[in-house]
This record gives C-alpha cells, sequence and structure tokens, in this order.
C-alpha cells in the first residue's frame, strides 16, 4: 500500500513526469532504441535510492504516475513513450532498471516495451515474449 501524496506531492510528480515527457517524445525521432536509452538515462542522480522494498515500492509509484499522467496528454502516450520517461526518472532516484522490448506475433506482428525493476515489472509487460532487454 502507498502512503497518499498530498497534492503538493501530486503535482511536483506530475510536473516531472511532463518535464522528462518532451525531450523523451522528441527523442523518438532517433532510429536506434538502444540511443534513445541511453539519453533516458543521462541524468544525474538527485536523491539516493530508498532500498530495500521501499525502492520497489517507489519505483511502482513512478509507474502508476507516469501512466496515469501520460495518458491524459492528447499527443503520444504509447508504452515505449512510457517507458522512456520512466528511465529518465529512476536513475534520478538512483535506481536501476531494465528497459524490456516484447514482440507477438499472430494475425499481427505486435511490439511492447516496458520498465523492470529488481526483475519485476513496474509498467505492464502484457502477454509479449521479450526480445531484448536495454
Amino acid at each position: 500500500a502507498f502512503r497518499p501524496l498530498s497534492t503538493r506531492e501530486k503535482v511536483a510528480l506530475a510536473t516531472e513526469v511532463l518535464g522528462d515527457y518532451w525531450p523523451m517524445w522528441r527523442n523518438l525521432k532517433q532510429d536506434d532504441v538502444v540511443e534513445m536509452v541511453g539519453l533516458a538515462r543521462n541524468v544525474r542522480p538527485s536523491t539516493p535510492s530508498p532500498g530495500g522494498p521501499e525502492a520497489h515500492r517507489t519505483a511502482l509509484r513512478l509507474g502508476r504516475a507516469v501512466a496515469r499522467t501520460l495518458r491524459l496528454l492528447p499527443t503520444d502516450s504509447r508504452c515505449l513513450v512510457q517507458s522512456l520517461v520512466l528511465t529518465r526518472m529512476l536513475p534520478r532516484r538512483s535506481m536501476a532498471s531494465v528497459l524490456v522490448i516484447g514482440v507477438r506475433t499472430g494475425s499481427a506482428f505486435e511490439a511492447h516495451a516496458w520498465v523492470e525493476h529488481e526483475g519485476r515489472p513496474i509498467l505492464p509487460p502484457g502477454q509479449f515474449t521479450r526480445l531484448v532487454e536495454l
């Protein structure tokens, strides 16, 4: 269970998500997803990692904030953008993560991106087969 955030904390978190969204959205013009992830991780840590189970709870809270904030935008909020934004936010808190790209074949080819922290998904992985971890 999460401690409820104050209105000030919610606004600060949404502002951080939006501040990270614009540079990550612009990076989608890159042809190289490895370079996009590198650019996302190119931030200085500003707070120490909470460590232990609290670190994973923090990662989950950030993932939820990214998804909830970006779905309100009239612009691109697909899984890759959400994953890049979250990948940018976690190292700022000294937290490691892995951006995973998975695929699914069937009547049509589909791809999906999600983020994992400590081997557990932060953004929903869906029913996709892992293709690459970055």
